[in-house]
C-alpha cells in the first residue's frame, strides 16, 4: 500500500475480509458496528482480562457477531480502543448475543474499567470502489490499519463519488497488492461531528510506510496529467476536514 495516505486519500473502514460471507449471499453488502472505548488507564490489566474473556466467550465465532479489538496508536483518539463487530447487515443485530449472561458480563466485568464509550457507528463498505479482494480473511495478516476520516463540505456531496472513483481506479492500477477500502457512515453525523466517510489501508507492517509513494505517478498514467490539479482542488473543496488514525490489531483482546 506503499504509503497511499500521505496523499489525501479518503479511506473507509473495511476491517477484515468479506469474501466468505459475500459468497454465501450475493446481495450482502458488509457493514461493521464499532465504538471507541476510553479505558481507565490505572486498570488496563483488569480491563484486558475481562474484555478478552467476554469476546472469546460471546464473540469468537467467525461471522456477523465476531468481535475484533484495535488499539488506537496515532491521531486524536490515541490511547483509546476500538471494539468492532462484523461483517454484518442490520438484520444480524436482531440476533446479536444478549442472553446467556452476555449483557450482564459486559456490564459487571468490562464496564467497571471503562471511563467512556463514544462514536457508536455503523460503517458500510462500498464494494465497487474498494480494493480488498486479495485479502485472506485473517485480520492478523494486515494488523495495522491506516484510517482517514473525512468530513464532506456542506453542499459538496455531489462531487465525492467522482473523486473516490478517481482514487479507486488509481489504487487498483498501482503495482502490487494495495488493499484499501471505502466506507460510508450509515447514520447522519451533521457538520459538527463530521465523520461522514472513512478510507482504510491495510498494512502488513510499519516498514510499508517507508516504501516509495507511487500514487501521483499512477494517477497521471490512468487519468492524464491535466486531471491532477482539478483532483487536488476537488479534494480541497469537497472535504472541509480530514484526519488520520492508525489502529493496531489486539489479538489478545479479540474474539479469536
Amino acid at each position: 500500500m506503499k504509503q497511499l495516505f500521505t496523499l489525501l486519500l479518503i479511506v473507509v473502514i473495511s476491517i477484515g475480509s468479506t469474501n466468505e460471507l459475500l459468497a454465501q449471499d450475493d446481495s450482502f453488502t458488509p457493514m461493521w458496528e464499532s465504538f471507541y472505548i476510553t479505558p481507565d488507564n490505572t486498570k488496563l490489566k483488569e480491563l484486558g482480562e475481562a474484555m478478552s474473556k467476554h469476546n472469546k466467550k460471546y464473540h469468537s465465532e467467525q461471522g456477523p457477531h465476531h468481535a475484533v479489538v484495535y488499539n488506537v496508536v496515532s491521531g486524536p483518539n490515541m490511547g483509546k480502543m476500538v471494539w468492532q463487530m462484523g461483517p454484518l447487515k442490520f438484520a444480524h443485530l436482531d440476533s446479536r448475543p444478549k442472553s446467556g449472561g452476555h449483557d450482564e458480563d459486559w456490564r459487571d466485568n468490562v464496564m467497571p474499567y471503562v471511563k467512556k464509550l463514544s462514536h457508536g457507528e455503523y460503517w458500510k463498505q462500498d464494494m465497487e470502489l474498494s480494493n480488498t479482494d486479495m485479502m485472506d480473511g485473517n485480520v492478523g495478516s494486515t494488523p495495522i490499519l491506516h484510517i482517514r476520516f473525512h468530513e464532506v463540505a456542506e453542499g459538496h456531496g455531489y462531487s465525492v463519488d467522482h473523486l473516490l472513483d478517481q482514487i479507486s481506479s488509481t489504487i487498483k492500477a498501482m503495482d502490487g497488492d494495495n488493499p484499501w477500502g471505502v466506507y460510508d457512515n450509515q447514520f447522519r453525523q451533521g457538520y459538527r461531528i463530521g465523520r461522514h466517510l472513512a478510507t482504510v489501508s491495510f498494512l502488513k507492517n510499519y516498514a510499508e510506510y517507508d516504501e516509495p509513494n507511487t500514487f501521483k505517478d499512477t494517477f497521471i498514467k490512468v487519468h492524464g496529467e491535466d486531471a491532477w490539479q482539478p483532483f487536488i482542488r476537488g479534494m480541497a473543496d469537497s472535504m472541509s476536514n480530514s484526519w488520520d488514525e492508525v489502529w493496531e490489531y489486539n489479538a489478545a483482546l479479540s474474539g479469536n
